[in-house]
């Protein structure tokens, strides 16, 4: 079923890609972010092959992917803005499996939110299921949309790249990657705390005691 699933978005995703180029790129792209389940980790690394074949430039493929998941991100932050935490929780129990969303993720993005403050909108974009939600607890926190606009466009800009990248690198082997990134979140989650932990522990330790002559 799952492998059923995956040929059926690699195909089509792929097809699109290649009628339409870097619009299809930007769609997409916006789509991921704006909560709907379509994998970054097919759309780049197959718009790096695309460059890698001369279809495409690999730099505006870059862009246009980045620009695009900040659109989406723009979408859902102003969703939890205006609607707010009770009714995106409505919306998800109610609408959410048409969609592939769950309440845990939405959950989850909302803790590291919560415990690492708004540097996350940053981070968050290196991970493949935080980064889709992570905008909806930065627009009921009402987060500076200018600092989570930079934030998320650095982060979605080195995504993007990194994938891109890999993408024209292992030319037809391209879809090979996937598996690996989906593993690479974990990582990254470790990576983070472990910082976090540095963080707190190097700012709350006592200062030494001075003794007087």
């Amino acid at each position: 079923m799952i492998e059923t699933i995956t040929h059926f978005l690699v195909t089509n995703l792929t097809n699109f890609i290649e009628g339409y180029g870097l619009v299809a790129v930007f769609i997409l792209m916006t789509a991921e972010s704006a909560l709907i389940p379509i994998p970054s980790e097919i759309t780049m690394p197959f718009a790096g092959f695309m460059a890698g074949r001369g279809i495409i430039g690999f730099w505006p493929a870059v862009a246009v992917g980045a620009f695009g998941n900040l659109v989406g991100s723009l979408l859902a932050y102003w969703l939890g803005a205006a609607k707010g935490e009770e009714w995106v929780r409505f919306a998800i129990k109610k609408w959410g499996k048409w969609f592939l969303l769950r309440e845990k993720e939405f959950d989850l993005s909302k803790k590291w939110f919560e415990n690492y403050g708004q540097a996350v909108a940053f981070i968050s974009r290196l991970l493949p299921i935080v980064r889709t939600f992570i905008s909806l607890p930065a627009g009921i926190a009402k987060m500076n949309l200018g600092k989570f606009a930079v934030l998320t466009l650095i982060g979605s800009f080195l995504w993007s790249g990194v994938l891109a990248w890999l993408g024209l690198k292992l030319g037809q082997n391209w879809l090979a990657i996937e598996p690996y990134f989906r593993k690479f979140q974990f990582v990254v989650i470790g990576l983070f705390v472990a910082a976090a932990i540095f963080y707190v522990y190097h700012h709350l330790k006592p200062s030494p005691t001075r003794h007087s002559d």
